[in-house]
């Protein structure tokens, strides 16, 4: 696959050459383009996890990372493709973050909003189009460079909730990532974190195991319908592109970020080891050092190549 999705760095990331219309286009060219020449790879990977690293909601990355998915297949079928052409091959993409409950619901709300949307508004006919794939990674914003010992504990909960959500493929985060590019050590330990939770917890033996749970199954249907009323609020302003344009998205999102940093400030929302239980003195963690020999090497490989 390959992410292709403009949309996110107007709204999240900042990352674009041209403007929102104009790079519509490209994404739309090669959708058409490889429905005709590589028919078994996927076209586009919609980004939440940019905009909700940014400081969005849980409701808020549901929405607009659906409404972002929804713009895509409507330029796609404008142009001349069908809704069955586009939809299977469509994937996505979101951050899982500390409320545990919270971030299964927001998996399993995403698919329903998506299957229902296909089906009902688009007349899906291919079952493929009714299903969200997706890929999660624990949150990178989540992480802290105090006590950074506590973001193994963090990303293993955060890579938990993405597996009973019903996440496709995963991503966990190294522990020393706020300091550094992560040692290999890190890096082995994010990964056994998700080998342990592949082959010894047994989650991954049962399709959605926490349905049927009172608190999930009404958690699920209070985010669908916060994010519905927020697709209500696009289609107001006139949908995602004069929504960006207009900076709406990045409004919203900045309002979400200020209101967690302040709560966060203020002690209303704990950080082990930020805002409560400190320690006065911390012992340094090895962290991985790029010296000067990889600089003078990178140089020299450039100046061959050129």
């Amino acid at each position: 696959t390959v992410q292709n999705d403009i949309l996110k760095e107007y709204i999240a990331r900042g990352l674009y050459i041209f403007p929102p219309k104009e790079s519509m286009r490209l994404t739309t060219d090669l959708m058409a383009w490889s429905k005709k020449h590589t028919p078994l790879w996927n076209t586009i990977s919609i980004s939440g996890y940019h905009m909700r690293e940014a400081g969005c909601t849980a409701t808020q990355e549901i929405a607009f990372t659906l409404s972002n998915g929804l713009e895509y297949l409507s330029q796609a079928i404008q142009a001349g493709l069908e809704v069955d052409d586009v939809a299977p091959r469509m994937s996505f993409f979101f951050g899982c973050h500390n409320d545990f409950f919270e971030e299964i619901a927001k998996l399993r709300a995403a698919r329903r909003i998506w299957a229902r949307h296909m089906r009902d508004v688009y007349g899906a006919k291919n079952p493929k189009s009714l299903q969200l794939r997706t890929h999660a990674q624990t949150a990178g914003v989540s992480l802290t460079a105090q006590q950074p010992h506590n973001n193994i504990v963090r990303a293993a909960y955060q890579a938990m909730a993405a597996v009973l959500g019903g996440t496709q493929s995963l991503h966990t985060n190294a522990m020393d990532e706020t300091l550094a590019l992560p040692t290999e050590e890190a890096a082995k330990i994010a990964l056994r974190t998700q080998q342990i939770l592949a082959y010894e917890t047994g989650v991954t033996n049962t399709i959605d195991p926490l349905a049927g749970s009172y608190y999930v199954e009404s958690l699920t249907d209070a985010l669908e319908a916060e994010a519905e009323a927020i697709f209500g609020e696009i289609d107001e302003i006139g949908g995602v592109v004069p929504g960006i344009e207009g900076g709406y998205f990045q409004a919203q999102i900045a309002a979400s970020a200020r209101r967690s940093q302040d709560e966060i400030e203020q002690g209303l929302q704990t950080i082990v080891g930020v805002n409560r239980f400190i320690d006065d003195e911390e012992s340094p963690i090895e962290i991985l050092r790029i010296g000067e020999e990889a600089a003078e090497s990178q140089e020299k490989r450039l100046t061959e190549l050129r």
